[in-house]
């Protein structure tokens, strides 16, 4: 059980949004791409259905789903990574209705979706509970739900944990990685789902080295881009050093390059 004091989530949630409004998402998410093509085969969606992705940035999966024929909307509290998707969704001559708003209150009505995903995006919302609740709420009865989500122990766990040493995590937020565990998400999602399929996956993520890795997330990455905001320049050289470490423990390409395993839980839940 994640163990969660008093929180101010509507403060919460601005800080994440300045957070994710900083750098570029968009040249970061072409790394995880193809988690986003995975998870629309592994929900199975069909011609027809009505998709929702949640906290979709700049539109991985809305795109993947959008290839489907299905009626597909994206949804992201950063304007700057919807007018993005806009224009990735635009070139590949796809439909995809961009919406700005956010995981913890979807403005739409009841068992709006057939199927509702998200990658690496809703399990960054501050409130789990609500946005857990969100999700079925807008789901049909029979519907599925399908999330990437990454674990907490590795590569993007590590880097938490790295990060954490110097810039502590809000009190009382629950970390975003509860989310890569079944225990969790059986707490999260409750009696409102039938059935929950879960499997860990690999997303291998690639840069001409660790030092590449360093500088591309420095550049474009907010999170990342905040942190060191945050570090200061007298702890700057130590917060590189531990992230470079990192990248180095999950890299498998050795001296060529860097080949980073990022292991993620995929899951697909159906809506009771």
């Amino acid at each position: 059980m994640v163990e969660q004091a008093e929180v101010d989530y509507g403060c919460a949630t601005r800080a994440q949004q300045q957070l994710w409004s900083k750098g570029d998402f968009a040249h970061v998410a072409p790394i995880v791409q193809v988690a986003a093509d995975r998870l629309v085969e592994s929900v199975d969606v069909l011609p027809g259905d009505r998709v929702l992705d949640v906290a979709c940035g700049s539109g991985n999966t809305a795109i993947a789903a959008a290839r489907c024929f299905v009626e597909v909307t994206g949804i992201d509290f950063v304007p700057a990574l919807l007018e993005r998707g806009r224009v990735r969704a635009a070139a590949e001559f796809l439909e995809v209705e961009f919406v700005e708003g956010d995981a913890q209150e979807l403005p739409f009505g009841d068992g709006s979706f057939d199927v509702v995903l998200s990658t690496f995006g809703a399990m960054f919302a501050p409130d789990q509970e609500r946005t857990a609740g969100e999700l079925l709420r807008v789901t049909r009865r029979g519907g599925k739900i399908g999330m990437a989500n990454w674990v907490p122990d590795g590569f993007v766990g590590d880097v938490f944990r790295a990060t954490a040493k110097y810039i502590p995590s809000p009190p009382g937020l629950a970390p975003p990685v509860a989310w890569g565990t079944e225990e969790r998400l059986r707490e999260l999602f409750g009696n409102g789902i039938s059935d929950l399929r879960v499997e860990r996956c690999v997303s291998t993520q690639r840069f001409r080295s660790p030092e590449h890795f360093l500088e591309f997330f420095r550049r474009y990455f907010g999170p990342t881009i905040a942190a060191f905001e945050r570090v200061g320049a007298d702890r700057e050289e130590a917060f590189a050093a531990e992230l470079k470490a990192v990248a180095e423990k999950y890299n498998r390409a050795g001296e060529r390059a860097a080949a980073i395993t990022a292991d993620y839980l995929e899951v697909v839940a159906v809506r009771a």
